[in-house]
């Protein structure tokens, strides 16, 4: 940013000390640290208020072009009539005609009288 060689330091180092003086220098370059830590601290805030308005301004730009590209495709192909829903028939689905057995059991036929239990 600044293009301060070492010669042009060394001079403003002295012209510091002489016009400030030896004992208040510390207090004045602790000051002068201040005032560019809050000048530092008032760009970074004003920088990303204009990173959010940028960002805004894109997603609204974004939406404008997604919904004229959306218009364009539902004009292109227009929505036919919705298709019916499926009828499904309980002998349609697979495994339908088997009962649910316990595991290790097989299926009686309908007709089976129940099994007996052991006493």
């Amino acid at each position: 940013m600044f293009d301060v060689g070492s010669s042009e330091l060394l001079l403003i180092i002295i012209v510091a000390v002489v016009v400030i003086g030896p004992k208040d220098l510390p207090r004045a370059l602790y000051k002068i640290g201040q005032v560019v830590g809050k000048a530092r601290a008032m760009s970074r805030h004003f920088r990303s208020g204009i990173d959010a308005m940028v960002r805004e301004a894109e997603m609204e730009e974004l939406e404008k072009k997604w919904a004229a590209e959306n218009r364009r495709i539902m004009e292109q192909y227009p929505q036919a009539e919705p298709l019916p829903e499926p009828e499904y028939d309980a002998s349609t689905v697979i495994g339908a005609d088997k009962a649910a057995t316990p595991l290790g059991q097989e299926a009686l036929p309908e007709s089976a009288p129940p099994a007996e239990k052991p006493a």
